[in-house]
């Protein structure tokens, strides 16, 4: 049996549920599977229906462990040890018949209590790092950056050097594990995010050939994902009420910890129009086919740990992008790379309100061209079906 541990799971509509799922049905295929995971809390306020998970055609088993959806440090830390905790006693009770462990685990403390327990039995352990700990956490909280380093780097390392195989998600973020974790560079593998890329050409196909008359419709600027703080989108309403673009709208759609606090910002603001649409999963690409122009950003040095999730799907939506990042970052480089947008540093209002007006002056052909460059770029780097043929290749190559 392989035992694949993940902290989410459909019918969350976040990537590494969608990543989960889409690896248990394949590798279903070739070995026995099982799923084990918490109850789906996120993202926060997400209003969570039988109709739409996909937990039966898999087998998957929902463990009673605590959840804190809400961004809190103490109550993740809780969530991911009490997690940590219930996977690890599975394993133990079962360990006989688990040839393998994919962990795709909440860090750092569930991911710490898996591998070990895996190293107990000499099961192999693949861990998939979507997030560099603790400097994630660093940039959160960086006045407490000595003490998270000192207690939290030494419990990383165990977990990817305990680890058979790791799997990142960026050519950069492999650098950094290899120097700081003292991993053996063969050992880790750069396995791109991908999204149901299935829900955008059959979009696409539907709609081929139809004109969209935007003539009576405002210039769109979107962002299409979890309303978090890590997204910094207080800076991008900044941006965009510096910007006064006539006949133009914001839009933020989707859920999450920071709602609440962004539609505090625009209450009662008469500059422009900036609205908060609703996202599910099945909807993304007719949402995101409403946008002119897709936005990405990222708080200072977020972008330079990791690759956002929602760069394929806006690049599968043949929409231009902007992406509020460091030049460095992977991000960055797969959109200039791709030339299907425009890249200013993070966390600067007037900088990016200078870009919304540049880019607002662009034809409609103009931002077609950007928006076919990365759906070309796409469907050659972010395909479900060669990034989940390859992790597949992975976890069955440990058990051969």
């Amino acid at each position: 049996m392989i035992l694949l541990v993940s902290a989410h799971f459909p019918p969350e509509p976040v990537t590494a549920a969608t990543l989960c799922y889409d690896l248990a049905v394949a590798l279903s295929k070739q070995a026995d599977v099982q799923v084990i995971t918490p109850k789906p809390t996120r993202p926060l306020g997400f209003q969570f229906h039988k109709n739409n998970s996909h937990n039966g055609e898999v087998n998957h088993l929902i463990l009673k462990s605590f959840t804190h959806p809400k961004s809190s440090f103490s109550g993740r830390m809780l969530e991911s040890i009490s997690f940590g905790r219930h996977a690890a006693d599975y394993i133990h009770r079962h360990h006989k018949s688990i040839q393998a462990i994919y962990v795709l685990a909440w860090p750092l403390f569930a991911q710490y209590q898996i591998v070990k327990m895996a190293k107990k039995y000499a099961i192999p352990a693949i861990t998939h790092v979507m997030d560099i700990y603790p400097e994630s956490l660093v940039n959160k909280l960086p006045f407490l950056k000595t003490t998270l380093f000192k207690l939290l780097l030494p419990i990383d390392k165990y977990i990817l050097q305990n680890s058979s195989k790791v799997i990142t998600i960026s050519a950069n973020m492999k650098a950094t594990l290899v120097r700081t974790r003292k991993l053996v560079e063969e050992n880790v593998e750069v396995i791109h995010n991908w999204q149901n890329d299935d829900l955008f050409i059959q979009f696409n196909h539907r709609n081929e050939g139809v004109n969209k008359n935007r003539k009576n419709s405002p210039f769109t600027f979107m962002f299409l994902g979890c309303l978090s703080k890590s997204a910094a989108l207080e800076y991008l309403i900044s941006a965009y009420k510096l910007s006064q673009l006539p006949h133009a709208r914001l839009v933020l759609a989707g859920s999450g910890s920071e709602k609440e606090y962004l539609t505090s910002l625009v209450k009662g603001d008469g500059q422009g129009r900036i609205e908060f649409w609703d996202a599910p999963m099945d909807r993304v690409p007719e949402i995101q086919n409403n946008a002119d122009v897709l936005f990405l950003g990222l708080r200072k040095n977020t972008a330079l740990l990791a690759m956002p999730s929602k760069l394929p799907a806006y690049m599968f939506s043949k929409k231009p992008i902007i992406a509020s990042v460091e030049a460095s970052s992977a991000t960055a480089k797969a959109i200039i790379n791709a030339k299907c947008g425009w890249t200013v540093e993070p966390e600067n209002p007037a900088q990016l309100g200078e870009l919304l007006k540049e880019v607002y002056a662009i034809s409609q052909d103009g931002l077609a061209e950007f928006g076919m460059n990365g759906y070309v770029y796409a469907n050659k780097n972010f395909s479900r079906k060669s990034n989940l043929q390859s992790l597949t290749k992975v976890i069955t190559d440990t058990i051969l």
